[in-house]
């Protein structure tokens, strides 16, 4: 069985979104999304500044069997990717939840009401 934190918003594509204290957003994979793909080789991220709109394919994981897009939460404008994770990115395969891939500010945070909860989102991974 997957890990699905409680304390994460979750999308059906398999994105989490972790919501800071500042009102920004974190964004990763599942770890049930890194069990699927298998070894994940590389990342491409969106560049800080970048606008994008909600379900937006915004930035490429690719791993040993399938390239897949991941795509935005919510709209918003990109602050910060983390070049850790492009540079390591075996640190998604190590834990889906720490190797997050960037944040957002969002236009609305209101939006954040259409995401999953952890148990919404154990019932898609699980369907």
């Amino acid at each position: 069985m997957s890990n699905i934190p409680a304390d994460l918003k979750y999308t059906k594509s398999h994105e989490w979104i972790r919501v800071e204290a500042d009102g920004t957003l974190t964004i990763g994979v599942t770890d049930h999304a890194q069990e699927a793909l298998g070894d994940v080789v590389y990342l491409e991220l969106p560049d800080a500044g970048r606008k994008i709109a909600a379900n937006e394919a915004c930035a490429v994981i690719e791993s040993v069997k399938a390239a897949s897009d991941i795509y935005a939460p919510v709209a918003g404008e990109v602050v910060e990717s983390n070049q850790a994770a492009v540079d390591a990115p075996e640190s998604v395969n190590a834990d889906a939840y720490a190797a997050w891939l960037f944040k957002i500010k969002p236009d609305n945070a209101s939006d954040l009401a259409g995401l999953l909860d952890a148990a919404g989102y154990e019932a898609v991974a699980n369907a």
